[in-house]
């Protein structure tokens, strides 16, 4: 393929993400601060650059898959930033969470250079990323910008959707998030009354996934709760990120988000408890300390 793509940011996300436009046949410049996901990188044939100026000067498209609005800034506009090697009329695609107001700033910040901006977010966490099956929500206003990253896009993805304007993919991914997390919280109260009440989980969860309660999070998330499995597929400490941004986004668009507080909150007591960098399924273990109950162990030791 004739456009070589620049990737910036190489974590549990990024790796697995980077690694499937090198399947798909593109030309790959990478940087990462971690050497370790670099060299992973090389290895598997992309070619490293020393700053994110070097990969934006050797790259048509750069893509950034970054933690959040800070660091995607820095990358851009800080000391040897995208924006200093830049060439006039390339795309910057950012497939990182920020919040959604940052990624219309950063859009108009570069089009002053004639650099393009989408914003493409992601959901389906680290498994998905390794399949290339994620969902991404495309915030851009150019058509001509979208039509451009969509094959790029879909090297990484199932679904593809141009959700509107700049920005949209993050309101879109905010959106997400709140289902998400709320639908966590929502499992680990069930299994817990569950639980209390007796009954196996795993037998209630059985009964009820062809209902309307049935979800990908149930299907996911249930059995690492039973399993007592908490290794970070999407970190409770990115997750407590993203609640942040879709709080603050809905203070500026006039939108009550009351129940994203409260599990904003029970992630920050988890996080406060060590437990930030464990999977966003381990709210499960708020409940169980709020109940004294194990999900996942045998029947004959629940508290009453």
């Amino acid at each position: 393929m004739g456009t070589t793509i620049g990737f910036i940011g190489l974590g549990i996300m990024g790796r697995p993400m980077s690694k499937n436009l090198l399947r798909s046949g593109y030309a790959l410049i990478v940087y990462n601060r971690s050497h370790a996901a670099v060299r992973d990188l090389v290895a598997a044939g992309a070619e490293a650059a020393g700053s994110p100026r070097e990969v934006a000067e050797r790259a048509d498209v750069v893509i950034t898959m970054l933690p959040n609005s800070p660091h995607v800034q820095q990358v851009l506009f800080g000391t040897d930033g995208v924006i200093e090697g830049a060439r006039p009329g390339s795309l910057v695609i950012d497939m990182s969470s920020i919040d959604p107001l940052v990624a219309r700033d950063i859009s108009a910040a570069l089009l002053r250079r004639d650099v393009h901006f989408i914003d493409a977010p992601v959901s389906g966490g680290e498994p998905k990323a390794v399949e290339g099956t994620l969902s991404i929500m495309v915030g851009g206003g150019d058509e001509a910008d979208v039509a451009a990253a969509e094959p790029i896009l879909r090297c990484m993805g199932a679904s593809v959707v141009h959700c509107g304007d700049v920005g949209a993919g993050n309101f879109t991914k905010l959106a997400n998030q709140v289902i998400v997390a709320i639908n966590i919280a929502a499992l680990s109260e069930a299994l817990i009354l569950a639980r209390k009440a007796g009954l196996d989980p795993q037998r209630v969860v059985d009964a009820i996934r062809g209902g309307l309660a049935g979800s990908a999070v149930l299907e996911a998330k249930v059995p690492m709760a039973l399993n007592r499995d908490i290794r970070p597929g999407f970190r409770i400490d990115l997750h407590i990120k993203d609640l942040a941004n879709a709080l603050a986004a809905g203070h500026e668009v006039g939108a009550p988000l009351p129940l994203t507080a409260q599990v904003k909150e029970i992630m920050q007591g988890l996080r406060v408890d060590g437990l930030g960098e464990a999977d966003h399924g381990a709210v499960v273990r708020y409940y169980e300390k709020l109940a004294r109950v194990e999900v996942g162990t045998s029947i004959g030791s629940a508290s009453a």
